[in-house]
């Protein structure tokens, strides 16, 4: 199952009735790099009013968590969590700091100002693209390895680090589909004398 995150940080504002909302959308790997990016933002607003968030984690979207930060309950942490959810997106956090304007929004004014400012963002992101990989090891001699790697590009497998001693091991990352094609390649094109394993499968960034 693949999904989508944001390929780097945005930054983006809006004014409504003279409050600003200011935005930061970030790329997380889990709940404690999320609550770092919220104490980030919160260091460099020291004198804003309210730092609300909403954050988004795993293939699935399963982990969400939102904080309204002194707003009305329910106006700002929901909303900018919906905002994500709608847009598709996980593995980021979200936090709009507010520099109050004087004029009060009332529950829906703030709703709509918390959700649309994330929207914004999200629409500005550059999106990257994650899915689930097998790493794959072959181990083969010196003279045949060349052949297997151009190959697996051609074919557009991910084609990772190798090491060399007596023989050449190399690393790729592949589709759980292209996994027994890669093993046939390999045997075909070493006369079955290449070792193949099968290593773990884990998310990794496509590419564009």
């Amino acid at each position: 199952m693949s999904y989508e995150t944001v390929a780097a940080a945005v930054d983006a504002e809006q004014e409504i009735s003279r409050s600003r909302f200011i935005v930061r959308l970030e790329r997380v790997d889990d709940e404690a790099e999320a609550r770092a990016v919220i104490a980030r933002v919160r260091s460099e607003h020291p004198r804003a009013r309210h730092h609300c968030s909403a954050f988004v984690l795993g293939p699935d979207g399963r982990v969400q968590r939102s904080n309204d930060d002194g707003e009305p309950s329910g106006t700002a942490g929901a909303p900018m969590l919906d905002a994500l959810v709608s847009a598709g997106l996980s593995d980021v956090v979200a936090v709009v700091t507010r520099y109050f304007g004087g004029v009060l929004l009332g529950a829906g004014g703030l709703t709509r100002a918390y959700r649309s400012t994330v929207a914004i963002a999200t629409l500005q992101a550059r999106r990257q693209v994650r899915d689930l990989r097998h790493t794959v090891t072959v181990r083969c001699a010196y003279d045949i390895a060349p052949q297997i790697e151009a190959e697996a590009r051609r074919r557009g497998y991910s084609v990772g680090t190798a090491e060399y001693s007596d023989l050449v091991t190399q690393h790729f990352a592949v589709a759980e589909h292209e996994v027994a094609a890669l093993t046939a390649l390999a045997a075909e094109l070493s006369a079955g004398a290449a070792r193949v394993d099968l290593g773990p499968a884990t998310y990794v960034d496509l590419p564009a």
